[in-house]
């Protein structure tokens, strides 16, 4: 008969009784007897019926499962890509390099030593993991990496949006959620490291040819360039992404330098006020940006038909007003956010494609085209910034005697997500407060219509001009649109609500210019980048398109030979000019014309 404790059952205790008596009961915490049947050693205690470092099964179970996930999030990190393009199952169907060396190093080194590179591998691991997630982020928005030298400034551009998108309660209790993730993430690589490294010590042997193999099998195919789903199997994204942001680091250190050089030179900047923008004098001249108007929207098959019906339509309605116009393309330095670089790069004439240049030009005496007509000293300058929600002091730099933002507006209508204020509402504004003011010098204004600005939902539609009132009229229309969230579950609805978003825009821009606009009217429209690759699939070009409308055509003769089309929309074979090229261009068509050269009667 067995026999039990209250613990549980003895080993090998179905042996029959000795004549010496019944076999030894053991207690908690009692040694066993060398030779014991159950395999103990003489120093081994025994705790519950059973030798310390026999578990049970559901231990052992749950140990396993550990493991396994632990070398599943290794695993995962260290293959995971950097763009969402490439998060396909044959991302994760390679073998990384960084594993098999970082394996082979902890087998090598000794417990102390190792116990540290273990842990400092972990942290290491997960910030690369963050570096990735980054990544992606920008590509998503950005379509670029994160630069780790230069970006964190925007992670306060992405609180206001935040904020501005879903409230202050709403963007407090991401940042916290984001905090957390990122604190777990690296918490968890660091004990999932840690545990693999004491599983290769307890099966050193093991593990040893275990990594040799791999390395065997990594370099082979490294040798014959074996792939799969396209992606090589002998995978070094890790050690590749390392290098290439070292790399990003040193060029951007280097950047600051090579544009401190750029910037020295400028070609006007000692140009006297009475020879600027001579041929503009007694003009009013509008510059206005349209938020993520880009080539895609008037080229892009989705969405092309529509919207080039309205700038036809609108070229149509133009013409009958007296106006005539040209249209190109322009590269921006920028794509899918940061409006304020391609602001700069049109307005300075210098390529701003990241923060640190932003700050270098936007803190200098650089003459924009802007600042142009201010030092002139024949126009008034003003901007209408209904995204500026707080102190600006680039307005000084833009030369800007006044600027409107979005709380000198008047606007006392509902927000349409993160664009507050509706691009008619802007326009009507800038009528009341700047153009149809009577007996008033000739103005120059910067115009910013945000609209369009992502996520396009709700979205503002048009009214008629004496119905625009304080902006309660949108009230309803708010209430009426769309909400952000249902629409960007579904990438065709986003592109769908981006192109209603661009045709609102367009529409109150030239209805604007139809109603308001007389025969000393100037505008110049463009957009600032391209929108989010949600929209453009991700590899669409950097180009956006740029318009000139004038009612008197000897402004559009200045302009002649850049070879411009007729009408709003540029078509597929228009020119494309940096964006950067455009400050110099327009400077010296408007400015004074060379004298021609006095004829000499030949002798």
């Amino acid at each position: 008969m067995s026999h039990f404790t209250r613990s549980g059952r003895l080993p090998h205790t179905d042996t029959a009784p000795t004549e010496e008596g019944p076999p030894d009961v053991a207690v908690p915490g009692q040694r066993a007897a060398a030779g014991d049947a159950a395999g103990a050693g003489p120093d081994e205690v025994v705790v519950g019926g059973r030798p310390r470092g026999e578990r049970p099964a559901t231990a052992r179970a749950a140990a396993r499962a550990l493991t396994a996930l632990a070398a599943l999030l290794v695993l995962s990190a260290l293959l995971l890509p950097n763009h969402l393009d490439r998060l396909t199952p044959g991302a994760f169907a390679r073998i990384p390099v960084e594993g098999i060396c970082g394996a082979a190093v902890l087998l090598l080194l000794p417990p102390a030593a190792r116990r540290v590179a273990a842990v400092l591998a972990g942290v290491g691991l997960g910030l690369l993991t963050l570096l990735k997630l980054l990544d992606m982020g920008f590509y998503a928005v950005l379509d670029r990496p994160f630069d780790l030298v230069l970006d964190w400034i925007l992670f306060d551009d992405a609180e206001d949006f935040l904020s501005d998108s879903i409230g202050r309660t709403g963007a407090i209790g991401a940042v916290i959620g984001i905090v957390l993730l990122v604190a777990a993430l690296l918490a968890l690589m660091t004990l999932a490291v840690v545990r693999l490294s004491r599983l290769l010590v307890r099966h050193s042997a093991a593990a040893t040819r275990g990594t040799l193999a791999l390395g065997t099998v990594w370099i082979t195919c490294l040798a014959l360039g074996a792939q799969v789903a396209g992606a090589p199997v002998a995978s070094r994204s890790e050690a590749d992404l390392v290098h290439d942001r070292a790399d990003q680091v040193r060029a951007g250190i280097e950047d600051e330098q090579a544009f401190a050089r750029e910037a020295a030179g400028d070609a006007f900047r000692d140009t006297p006020p009475d020879r600027l923008l001579t041929g503009l004098r007694g003009k009013d001249v509008l510059f206005t940006f349209i938020e993520s108007y880009g080539r895609s929207a008037v080229q892009d098959p989705a969405m092309a038909p529509q919207v080039d019906a309205v700038l036809a339509d609108g070229t149509r309605r133009l013409r009958k007003a007296g106006f005539s116009s040209r249209s190109a393309f322009l590269t921006s330095p920028t794509a899918g956010g940061g409006s304020w670089l391609a602001h700069s790069t049109f307005l300075s004439g210098l390529w701003i494609k990241n923060q640190q240049r932003y700050r270098s030009v936007t803190s200098s005496d650089r003459l924009t085209l802007t600042g142009a007509f201010r030092r002139a000293d024949a126009w008034r300058t003003s901007g209408i910034m209904p995204g500026v929600t707080r102190s600006w002091p680039e307005g000084r730099f833009y030369g800007l005697d006044h600027v409107y933002d979005t709380h000198h507006l008047g606007y006392k209508g509902p927000k349409f997500s993160w664009s507050r204020v509706p691009d008619q509402y802007s326009l009507a504004a800038f009528e009341r407060l700047e153009h149809g003011r009577p007996r008033r010098t000739p103005l120059m204004s910067e115009i910013i219509l945000v609209s369009s600005h992502n996520p396009w939902a709700p979205i503002p539609r048009t009214v008629g001009w004496d119905e625009v009132g304080d902006g309660s009229v949108y009230d309803a229309i708010e209430k009426a649109g769309k909400d952000p969230e249902e629409v960007w579950k579904d990438p065709a609805k986003v592109r769908t609500e981006y192109r209603r978003a661009i045709e609102y825009s367009l529409h109150s821009l030239i209805s604007y210019v139809e109603k308001y606009g007389n025969k000393n009217t100037v505008l110049v429209f463009l957009g600032d980048h391209q929108p989010v690759p949600t929209v453009t699939g991700g590899r669409a070009s950097h180009d956006v398109p740029i318009s000139i409308v004038a009612h008197d055509r000897a402004v559009l003769d200045r302009i002649s030979g850049w070879g411009w089309q007729d009408g709003l929309k540029p078509g597929p074979k228009a020119p494309v000019w940096r964006m950067d090229t455009f400050r110099d261009r327009f400077l010296t068509a408007y400015g004074p014309r060379p004298h021609a050269a006095a004829h000499r009667p030949g002798r």
